[in-house]
């Protein structure tokens, strides 16, 4: 999947988290993670962003993420959603 637009799906809400998905010209995916949880749970939700970037065939993009404490199921839905918008698919992988 290629990313060719700025994508972002979340709130800043409590146990909700923003993921904002940009095009990168150079292989691989830069994670910025800011979470108030970080020093407890931070190691996780960059695996599961990365993971998820990855189950979709993300290989290069920009990643920023502001966590306000969402699970993991949260996470992996905002990391979706912002890929397919910034990737301007209309076409869903299931799973």
């Amino acid at each position: 999947m290629k990313i060719t637009t700025t994508g972002v799906a979340g709130t800043m809400e409590s146990s909700d988290i923003i993921i904002t998905i940009e095009p990168k010209d150079t292989d691989g995916i830069s994670l910025e993670l800011e979470s108030d949880v970080k020093t407890q749970y931070g190691n996780q939700i960059r695996n599961v962003i990365l993971d998820t970037l990855k189950d979709i065939g993300v290989e290069s993009a920009y990643v920023t993420a502001v966590d306000k404490g969402a699970l993991d199921c949260t996470v992996i839905a905002r990391t979706q959603a912002a890929a397919y918008r910034a990737a301007e698919c209309k076409h869903y992988i299931e799973g």
